[in-house]
């Protein structure tokens, strides 16, 4: 089961989020395993991202991988999102998508601690945006 959660005032398109994570979970042979997913503002990101990683600032996303039953849990910062979007050049849409994935492969394993970690990332993210979401 896949739980999401908007703790924002932003409308969010949560189907979009469900289908996402659901194909993602599908293609990588994830069954029987619960996600939660919840969408937060910079106030709480700033403290779970200082709690958890010692960075006292809003952050785009977090990833807390389970065990068993539950394969984990995401936050992602919403505002954090859209600023990106604007950064990077992408709609809220595509870099929600993005993030999305990059923490989805977190709970994975997948770890971007390295410049070839991240590029890994990277790429798996838009190899799996271009042929289930695009």
């Amino acid at each position: 089961m896949i739980e999401i959660n908007n703790k924002t005032k932003s409308k969010i398109n949560l189907a979009l989020v469900g289908r996402t994570a659901e194909q993602f979970l599908k293609l990588n042979k994830i069954k029987n395993r619960d996600v939660s997913i919840a969408f937060i503002g910079d106030a709480s990101m700033s403290k779970l991202n200082k709690a958890y990683r010692g960075k006292n600032k809003p952050t785009d996303i977090l990833a807390f991988p389970g065990d068993n039953d539950f394969f984990g849990e995401i936050i992602i910062g919403y505002a954090q999102i859209k600023r990106q979007a604007k950064v990077y050049k992408n709609s809220v849409r595509q870099e929600l998508i993005f993030i999305l994935i990059h923490g989805l492969l977190h709970l994975l394993g997948y770890d971007d601690k390295t410049e070839n970690g991240r590029r890994e990332m990277e790429m798996l993210s838009k190899k799996f945006i271009e042929k289930y979401i695009a």
